[in-house]
């Protein structure tokens, strides 16, 4: 998480409440959510045009696809190389579903 002073004071509230276990650790570095939004950043451009979603499912599924294939793009997905991307895209989105 990135350094905002509310987080460690939530962390012992759920603590106490048992919602985290007690050995929960937080970690807060100050630019962390700048490499979150980074790496989200070509899934935003590619998303802005198609705004006008007309359901949550069919933007569900839309992300879903988006996502996938650029973690097949920069090789995050176990068992396919970078090179492998084009023959293991389809079943791989259509495992999705």
């Amino acid at each position: 998480m990135d350094k905002n002073a509310a987080y460690p004071i939530a962390m012992d509230e759920l603590k106490q409440d048992k919602t985290l276990k007690a050995e929960t650790q937080l970690r807060q570095n100050k630019y962390l959510n700048n490499i979150i939004e980074q790496d989200h950043r070509n899934v935003k451009r590619m998303v802005k045009p198609m705004m006008g979603f007309q359901s949550f499912n069919t933007a569900r599924k839309t992300l879903r696809g988006i996502e996938a294939t650029a973690m097949l793009r920069k090789g995050q997905v176990k068992g396919i190389s970078q090179g492998e991307v084009h023959l293991k895209q389809d079943s791989l989105i259509n495992s999705l579903e």
